[in-house]
């Protein structure tokens, strides 16, 4: 499978993270919202980041301006006609990813790859939406994508071995490290991750410490680069709440009980950096 074009759909942090790193790779990239006004700022934040390699000498002002001709906006999913991949980066909720999937299915070639980067949901049920399930796969990027190297790649229970390879292979072209995983609630990376936040947050919930001295153990004590608390912030608290929420349900172990107290933080409308509050406040 030789793969030229891309849509990327979600112009958000993950989307446009995505669609920055498949454009330096020389990919031409359909980055898709659902406005216009969406795809511009995606865009924005691409020429900011790319900006900042030029200043610190990283990229000269020539190769900024080729990576981003390599960009076509687009607000229908009906451009996926001209691509041989589709990344969607949309929200992080099975009825909307269903939706897209099913749409998709109708204008991408017979040929092209409908990709996830869904943090947590199961890529089989995300590919029963299609006619295509063969063809579907997660490719779940670390956030911020530009900067880490990690891409789990989640094989379906109906992903060929050909449509896997082409994956892997498009990801080490993208300069980052494929790593397979199967097909379970959370993957790998949240299904560790996530836990050590809600028990973190368990902690506080429990006045066994202040937010800054369990953050301050685990980043002293584990070599963190930042605590459980402050990362809950940075993801935003009602995205790991729908985790930890789809942990629960898909393994039906009360061992991933989402804290009240991050349930509260959310009906309070604290969701983190994003939010302007969390568990930190941000000006």
């Amino acid at each position: 499978m030789d793969i030229k074009k891309v849509m990327v759909i979600g112009a958000g942090q993950m989307g446009s993270g995505i669609a920055q790193v498949c454009a330096q790779a020389g990919y031409i990239v359909y980055l898709n919202d659902l406005k216009e006004e969406f795809v511009q700022k995606g865009l924005g934040v691409i020429s900011k980041n790319l900006s900042r390699q030029v200043t610190k000498g990283r990229m000269t002002e020539e190769e900024k301006d080729k990576v981003l001709s390599n960009f076509i906006p687009s607000t229908n999913l009906q451009d996926s006609e001209n691509v041989g991949i589709v990344i969607e980066a949309a929200v992080e909720n099975m009825e909307v990813k269903s939706k897209i999937f099913k749409e998709l299915d109708q204008y991408a070639p017979n040929h092209a790859i409908l990709a996830s980067n869904t943090s947590s949901l199961p890529i089989t049920e995300i590919a029963a939406a299609t006619k295509r399930p063969e063809k579907v796969i997660g490719m779940h990027f670390m956030n911020p994508v530009p900067v880490m190297k990690l891409v789990e790649i989640i094989r379906g229970l109906a992903t060929s071995d050909e449509v896997y390879q082409a994956v892997e292979d498009m990801t080490k072209s993208l300069s980052k490290i494929p790593v397979e995983v199967n097909d379970f609630p959370g993957f790998v990376s949240n299904r560790v991750l996530m836990p050590m936040i809600n028990e973190a947050i368990y902690t506080l919930y429990e006045g066994v410490a202040t937010k800054e001295a369990i953050d301050e153990v685990m980043k002293l004590g584990m070599n963190h680069p930042m605590g459980p608390l402050t990362l809950a912030d940075f993801i935003g608290l009602d995205t790991c709440l729908y985790i930890m929420e789809t942990l629960h349900e898909g393994f039906g172990d009360d061992k991933y009980r989402p804290c009240p107290l991050l349930r509260k933080y959310v009906k309070a409308g604290w969701l983190g950096k994003k939010s302007g509050r969390g568990f930190y406040i941000y000006n």
